[in-house]
């Protein structure tokens, strides 16, 4: 079965690549299908049988994603819009809007406000179905460890405190009604002015979108030997006042300072685990003397993780000065 998860995964890819470059010719059923060598009505079968949708379904609602996105942030004309991803009217693309979203892309425009969004689906992880990485290559990269002053902000999120690691924290989330990863990342994404949001759209982390664990005495104990509670969500501008989804929760985290551990780009099938294990290495031997700091393990203080294999692997965790 991961043969042809791997299969439906490419086309996903594809489906993306094409909707952000606008080429609506190659994001047709008949052009991918033959990527694959399969016929049309075995490929949308296959695509239903491993994703749980419609093929024309999440064509749909992925265009729709995107021209959110579009409607948010840019100033285009709703026409403009409505041709760049895939609707053959202004008509047809406020109709197909409304019927979505429940405001039509004018009414979206004027007061912006979280809505779930269809994310782009990961149907083929080689950790996730226990694969390991692929061949021997190790990464070499070095760990640049820095500390840094990170000003004021808010943290949007939901948190859990028995997980332990991301899969556990989902599998767990999933039980919670409306806390499902689906409907969390697709509010989120829809969400403006995330502080760590590149414009990606790829990967739910390079649209702004981290794990975060917050010193907590009713935490999990991690493997640093901290009581910790795993949190998933955005940070966003200490003056953000936008709508805040009924299932999240809205924190003022203060304006403190940080130990940076980053690894830069790494291949994701090659050297995933690799890179986990030096960046967990480089904290663990980490040694403080002559910075007159210490990890600052006080209850509230947050630590951030960043995973985006196209820039970076990075804990941000809290630091005081030693006494």
């Amino acid at each position: 079965m991961y043969e042809w998860k791997k299969q439906i995964q490419i086309i996903v890819d594809e489906i993306d690549k094409c909707i952000k470059n606008c080429n609506d010719e190659a994001l047709t059923l008949s052009y991918l299908s033959r990527r694959l060598g399969y016929s049309e009505f075995h490929t949308t079968r296959k695509f239903k049988e491993i994703s749980g949708m419609q093929f024309r379904d999440y064509l749909r609602l992925r265009r729709l994603a995107f021209a959110l996105i579009a409607v948010r942030d840019s100033e285009k004309s709703f026409l403009d819009i409505a041709f760049d991803y895939g609707f053959s009217s202004h008509e047809a693309f406020t109709r197909a809007f409304k019927r979505t979203y429940g405001f039509t892309p004018s009414e979206y425009r004027k007061i912006p406000r979280p809505v779930v969004l269809r994310t782009k689906i990961t149907l083929f992880d080689r950790y996730f179905l226990g694969l390991g990485e692929i061949g021997m290559l190790k990464s070499t990269g070095e760990i640049k460890i820095y500390f840094v002053t990170i000003p004021a902000h808010k943290f949007l999120h939901i948190k859990n405190y028995e997980s332990n690691g991301y899969w556990d924290f989902w599998q767990k989330q999933s039980l919670v009604p409306g806390q499902d990863c689906d409907t969390i990342c697709g509010l989120l994404d829809s969400i403006k002015g995330k502080l760590d949001d590149d414009g990606g759209s790829e990967s739910n982390s390079s649209s702004g979108q981290i794990m975060a664990y917050m010193n907590d005495p009713m935490g999990r104990l991690c493997d640093w030997n901290i009581p910790r509670t795993e949190c998933y969500g955005v940070r966003l501008p200490l003056d953000y006042n936008g709508e805040v989804p009924p299932q999240m929760l809205m924190i003022d985290v203060p304006e403190a300072e940080y130990i940076v551990f980053e690894h830069g780009p790494f291949d994701y099938e090659q050297e995933k685990q690799s890179v986990e294990e030096s960046v967990e290495n480089a904290m663990a031997s980490f040694d403080f003397t002559g910075t007159g700091y210490c990890y600052d393990t006080s209850p509230g203080r947050m630590i951030y993780f960043y995973h985006d294999p196209e820039r970076f692997w990075k804990y941000v965790r809290p630091v005081r000065r030693a006494e």
